[in-house]
């Protein structure tokens, strides 16, 4: 497929810049990939729309993804969790503002840390970099990696966990671009942008779709006898970066590590052979569990890296369903959600969203692909 079929005008207005105030009452679209259907109202026994006081259709919110799951389904969901990777800084003797990304740590003894700074032209190896106000949090310009790209040597003398902590204070939540460029981030952030189930530090981004699921939608899953499996795929900034190939066969994906333990396969491969259903939450999942699906379509162990990149046509083999979130133009993020539900059918869905005001990006309302 070509990069441009994946083009289409999103009106600014529609990028979510906030969460909706519950997290589980975004909208929900619902996707029938078999039948080509595009569900955005409840409906009633026959089908038809159910209707809100003022005679108009009620739209489906996140809660309503109960109604399609049964007893022994199982829900995949990644469970990596978000650092405060933004922080910003002032260069030494000219005092500039510098944001630095943070990326990963390459090394605890020696505080080397992989980042991304801006603006990068400034910024060259033996530049000193400031954090607070008192002058403790320095870091020094150690090498350069990519055209932005930096290590970066703390240099702060205390116990590791100490030094994190100090660190992750400075920092802000990592806001996609397009936020970040129209409001600033702010604490309740740090909590919204984490999903309630996040428990193994590593991502810089969040895994959008597993954003909407609250405590209380978890526990009436669980009360309903559906189960759930957890995978690990630290988030990078990959799915941001501007493709800029037409040929998307020649596009190359950055790595992420990801690790999937025994329990999650055994949860998930005895739902898929007893028959159930089996849910993916968020393109993330979907890399993961495609990376380490075998040949007998089941989950495997794995503990490594992916730079796995699904766009159409792609044939999945373990999940039956998934839920994505609604992306930006010509990321790998809607390309890996058309593979899942069908080009023609996604891309009809996104246009129905657009005429019917749905919200698009992380923070923004959800879709469900079923496999009838």
């Amino acid at each position: 497929m070509k990069l441009s079929q994946f083009k289409f005008k999103l009106p600014e207005e529609l990028v979510a810049l906030h969460p909706s105030y519950h997290r589980d009452e975004c909208r929900l679209m619902v996707i029938h990939k078999t039948s080509g259907r595009i569900q955005m109202y409840k409906e009633d026994e026959k089908g038809e729309p159910l209707k809100d006081k003022d005679g108009k259709p009620e739209y489906l919110d996140f809660r309503n993804i109960l109604d399609y799951f049964d007893e022994g389904d199982t829900f995949i969901f990644n469970n990596t969790k978000v650092f405060p990777a933004r922080l910003y800084g002032t260069k030494e003797k000219t005092d500039a503002k510098i944001e630095v990304f943070l990326l990963r740590e390459l090394n605890q003894e020696m505080r080397l840390w992989d980042v991304l700074v801006e603006p990068a032209r400034k910024i060259r190896i033996g530049n000193k970099l400031f954090f607070d106000s008192n002058g403790t949090m320095v870091a020094e310009v150690i090498d350069n990696t990519t055209s932005r790209g930096r290590t970066l040597r703390f240099l702060y003398d205390c116990p590791h966990d100490e030094f994190k902590k100090d660190l992750y204070a400075l920092g802000e939540a990592p806001l996609p671009r397009y936020i970040v460029d129209r409001r600033k981030a702010t604490k309740q952030d740090l909590n919204d942008f984490q999903c309630i189930f996040a428990k193994h530090e590593g991502a810089v981004t969040a895994p959008s779709a597993g954003l909407h699921f609250s405590r209380e939608l978890l526990k009436r899953m669980e009360i309903k006898g559906i189960e759930f499996a957890f995978i690990t795929l630290h988030c990078a900034l990959g799915n941001f970066h501007e493709i800029e190939v037409e040929d998307l066969t020649k596009h190359k994906m950055d790595s992420e590590q990801m690790f999937v333990n025994a329990e999650a396969c055994r949860a998930v491969n005895s739902a898929k052979q007893s028959g159930h259903h089996i849910c993916a939450v968020g393109t993330s999942v979907i890399k993961a569990t495609e990376t380490a699906v075998g040949t007998d379509k089941m989950l495997k162990e794995y503990e490594g890296w992916t730079n796995k990149f699904i766009f159409p046509p792609y044939e999945f083999g373990l999940a039956d369903s998934m839920i994505a979130n609604f992306y930006h133009p010509m990321s790998p993020l809607v390309m890996s959600a058309a593979a899942f539900g069908g080009y023609d059918l996604i891309m009809e869905a996104y246009d129905t969203a657009i005429n019917n005001g749905y919200k698009f990006g992380c923070y923004g309302d959800a879709m469900l692909i079923l496999n009838d």
